[in-house]
């Protein structure tokens, strides 16, 4: 169904209509702007694909592998469909002569990792999607020649890390999905060089910090979804260094502890015109038991009354504390004024 809607979408710019894919790699076929190729049960790239092409879709195969060379004379694709194929290994330089694709669908295949070279003749690419794949972990120097990518899509993978460099040849990333991974922390530098970046989504993983730093450098953040993460507690500066003209916040789904800190954070986000916590109706605790599934916003305003008793009960004895030692010295000041004068009136009437 997708490589139809993608057919249909494209079909429209081209001047002779779409070329079928051959059926055997000693096949030549007149130029023409897009290919079909999909659910063909080819297991390597066909070879005789016109040079013209620009629209390539080959998914739905079985290309478990993409070996070195695959699509050579194809310089002129922009788009290119590998989604569900099983694919599980890139070879170097698989994807050389590919100089002015872009966009690339990797979708929905079993990739583990992303070999060194993955982005070294991609530097046109402004879209990918590995959405659906097993990716582990991000390095570099895999996306380090990406310089023009605008939108990432890493959807449902099993991402546990991502590198300190890993991300800093995207300097022009707008969109950035990492929902459904297996991240635990947002670390300081990470997004150090996405500088453009506007939407980050980082739901449904298993985030329960996020280090004070990490957002600092995103001055163009519109969207930071985060909700469906095992968050606790919040730090209010992480967000306060977040200087952006406004950022929507996203927070539910978390096993939030709610409490009197709690409060306070929620409350000072708020009051924060340039941001603003769009499901905060959404947001429901998780501890103490006896707040357990009720929404933060029912509770918030009593939260921090036992503590402000707490304060004031301490308060009041100290006060009582204090009064009580200087009313005891006054006493025992004024005792020992009174046990003076007796002892000189004694001592004048011996003599």
């Amino acid at each position: 169904m997708l490589g139809l809607l993608a057919l249909l979408f494209f079909c429209q710019y081209l001047p002779r209509g779409s070329t079928e894919c051959p059926a055997n790699s000693s096949s030549c076929y007149e130029s023409s702007g897009l290919v079909d190729c999909h659910n063909k049960s080819f297991t390597r790239v066909p070879q005789g694909l016109p040079h013209s092409a620009w629209f390539l879709d080959l998914s739905g195969n079985d290309l478990v592998e993409l070996r070195a060379g695959s699509f050579d004379g194809l310089w002129s694709l922009r788009v290119l469909v590998l989604s569900n194929n099983g694919l599980q290994l890139l070879h170097n330089k698989a994807l050389c002569h590919l100089s002015f694709l872009q966009k690339l669908d990797m979708s929905g295949n079993k990739l583990r990792r992303l070999p060194p070279d993955f982005s070294r003749c991609l530097a046109a690419l402004r879209e990918l999607r590995l959405d659906g794949n097993d990716l582990e972990r991000l390095e570099p120097p895999s996306l380090d020649n990406l310089e023009n990518l605008e939108k990432l899509d890493l959807r449902r993978n099993r991402v546990r890390t991502v590198a300190p460099r890993a991300l800093w040849g995207l300097a022009r990333l707008r969109r950035l999905y990492l929902q459904g991974n297996q991240l635990v922390t947002v670390q300081d530098g990470t997004l150090a060089m996405v500088l453009s970046l506007e939407v980050l989504l980082l739901g449904d993983n298993n985030i329960t910090d996020i280090e004070t730093e990490a957002l600092t450098p995103l001055r163009r953040l519109s969207l930071l979804s985060l909700e469906g993460n095992r968050l606790r507690r919040l730090e209010f500066t992480t967000f306060l260094n977040l200087q952006t003209d406004g950022t929507h916040l996203r927070l539910s789904g978390n096993p939030w502890r709610c409490n009197c800190d709690l409060h306070r954070v929620f409350s000072k986000l708020q009051s924060v015109r340039r941001l603003h916590v769009d499901d905060y109706g959404n947001v429901t605790c998780s501890e103490p038991a006896q707040l357990a599934h009720i929404p933060l916003a029912r509770v918030d305003s009593h939260l921090c009354m036992a503590e402000t008793i707490t304060v004031l009960v301490i308060a009041v004895t100290v006060l009582v504390t204090v009064v009580a030692a200087i009313v005891m010295a006054e006493h025992n000041r004024r005792k020992g004024r009174d046990s003076e004068s007796e002892s000189d009136f004694l001592d004048f009437q011996e003599k």
